[in-house]
């Protein structure tokens, strides 16, 4: 049997050592460290993600319980206090940057959305809170006695990666970040109705990227000329308005949708696109609250492990590179595995000494039945 490293030194290897290290000396504060580094704090928490460990104890006796195995990961054994003062005072910002260098090459990978055949990149727009203590966490002020704290982000549709990602007290309200963000010309983001704000939609327009959403009932808009052509089943009206107190021509598209038997009002600044397409990608839009539903349910995004607002981002962060490293060796292996699956899968056998893609193959079947023992004497 070929010698292998723990399954867990076989993940890190993602991350090239060198890059790390030069983040690591961009956003450091402090003093230098002399036995600890952001190396051990990095491997530590993605351990605990992808383990499902939920306090800092918990994850320093599970690292030191597997001393002997720390060798090829680089890391050795750390102290509760010495963990959690890093996640309190060493800057998130370098598991951001992190972040989006291990996004940049799983979007390279990412298989292509066939549902739809545009130009442009989908990106699908929400937020989601997470419920916090409010005197444990006071920057995380939602309501009077109540404390949250607000996930928002782009979900790519290729892929379903998250692209954009922001945190903010949960009394932030959504068009705020949305209005931070720079889109790709030519992208189309869909979002709901809480991100209704007349102005933002002229900007996107303005700026070259087209959008789809759903019309408030109580909506101000001139009617304009009805679109020409036949209407794809469910299109009961195809329609182009104006919007009161904005520039430019925008279009409602009024869908009955047969599953469910509702009729909904889509509002778009995309004057080409087939009806039936603006219904669609507004369905799409479904997979952003399946994504928030997966890392709520499968990550360590709801409990955490410090009370800061550094803590708590820097928990988030390695909770989404978490998310990258499973998307990544599924798109790299081209791995049939759910992303469940693969966590399942990773969980049982993150210190075993075996191949990673021994892991998803089928046990071989032997034949160990003697015939002789089937005969009748």
């Amino acid at each position: 049997m070929a010698h292998c490293s723990t399954v867990l030194s076989q993940i890190v290897r993602i991350f090239p050592r060198h890059e790390f290290q030069a983040l690591a000396n961009k956003h450091h504060a402090g003093q230098k460290f002399r036995s600890f580094s952001r190396w051990s704090q990095f491997v530590a928490l993605l351990t605990a993600q992808l383990s499902g460990r939920d306090s800092l104890r918990d994850i320093v006796e599970n690292m030191s319980a597997q001393a002997s195995k720390l060798y090829h990961l680089g890391v050795k054994p750390v102290s509760r206090a010495t963990l959690s003062r890093a996640n309190e005072q060493q800057p998130h910002k370098m598991y951001e940057a992190l972040f989006l260098r291990l996004l940049n090459r799983c979007q390279s990978m990412a298989p292509r959305n066939k549902a739809f055949r545009l130009k442009g990149k989908i990106y699908l727009l929400d937020a989601s809170l997470v419920d916090l203590t409010l005197s444990l966490f006071p920057w995380a002020q939602y309501r009077k006695s109540k404390g949250a704290a607000k996930l928002h982000i782009g979900l790519d549709a290729d892929g379903y990666l998250p692209a954009f990602v922001n945190m903010t007290a949960g009394k932030e309200h959504e068009i705020n970040i949305a209005r931070e963000l720079k889109w790709p010309k030519g992208s189309y983001i869909v979002f709901d109705r809480g991100y209704t704000d007349y102005s933002w939609y002229q900007e996107l327009t303005e700026d070259g990227v087209f959008f789809v959403t759903r019309l408030k009932t109580n909506a101000v808009t001139t009617p304009g000329p009805l679109r020409r052509g036949r209407k794809s089943p469910g299109v009961l009206r195809d329609q182009q308005i104006k919007l009161k107190g904005v520039d430019g021509t925008y279009r409602k598209v009024r869908y009955l949708d047969e599953e469910t038997d509702i009729t909904y009002e889509f509002l778009t600044n995309e004057l080409d696109l087939p009806a039936a397409t603006v219904a669609q990608l507004y369905k799409e839009r479904w997979q952003i609250d399946l994504f928030f539903k997966w890392i709520k349910q499968n990550l360590r995004v709801k409990s955490f492990l410090g009370t800061s607002y550094n803590a708590v981002m820097t928990q988030l962060w390695i909770a989404l590179c978490a998310y990258l490293v499973l998307a990544f060796l599924k798109f790299q292996s081209k791995l049939r595995h759910s992303m469940q699956q693969i966590l399942r899968l990773l969980q049982l056998n993150l210190f075993e000494r075996r191949d990673f893609m021994g892991l998803f193959k089928p046990p071989e079947l032997k034949n160990t039945i003697d015939n002789n023992q089937l005969a009748l004497i």
